[in-house]
């Protein structure tokens, strides 16, 4: 598990049969932490849910690919990671949130919050009316939009105060379960 290598197989007559790999990368820090490897075998079921047998799938395995190594190589905090994985990996499947501007009136100014129902930002009149919407910071709003809009490879490349990373944490989890029809939470592994 975690061993992203290159494989040369042949197709038997009902599956697949490995005939030589050779690994590249092995992630083998993952395997020393049981905090890093909680968090990796999540991303993981994750992954095998969203993806099916023999689908083009490039830009998914580069985002599993850059998170298994942000997990492995650095100290970044887990929670801000698995946040960054799913509002990414959502918006990679075709749910991406509105962020451009209010998805109400259309305004730029005065972001102040996210709406799982709307999809999107909300300025502060319309807030008002959208008793779901969550309230977030500057920084999350900055947070979630560097997350939507960065390349692949700086995509770890920020961090947030706690108080924002509870908000990020808070909106990516709702977002994603409702696109998904699925809640998944982090499970202890023993």
């Amino acid at each position: 598990m975690f061993c992203f290598g290159e494989y040369l197989m042949y197709k038997g007559t009902n599956t697949y049969h490995i005939n030589s790999v050779e690994p590249i990368e092995v992630f083998y820090k993952i395997r020393t932490d049981l905090e890093k490897l909680k968090y990796a075998v999540h991303i993981n079921k994750i992954i095998q849910d969203v993806t099916q047998e023999n689908q083009n799938c490039y830009n998914l395995l580069q985002l599993l690919l850059n998170t298994l190594y942000t997990i492995s190589e650095t100290d970044k905090n887990l929670d801000l990671v698995l946040s960054v994985f799913k509002l990414r990996l959502i918006s990679l499947i075709g749910f991406t949130p509105k962020i451009e501007k209010c998805v109400n009136c259309g305004k730029k100014e005065n972001i102040t919050s996210f709406s799982i129902k709307d999809n999107g930002f909300k300025c502060k009149e319309c807030n008002k009316q959208d008793t779901s919407a969550i309230a977030m910071s500057k920084s999350t709003e900055n947070a979630i939009k560097y997350t939507l809009t960065s390349p692949a490879k700086k995509l770890y490349s920020f961090s947030v105060k706690d108080e924002s990373l509870e908000e990020f944490k808070l909106i990516t989890k709702l977002y994603f379960n409702e696109k998904l029809e699925k809640e998944y939470k982090l499970e202890d592994l023993f």
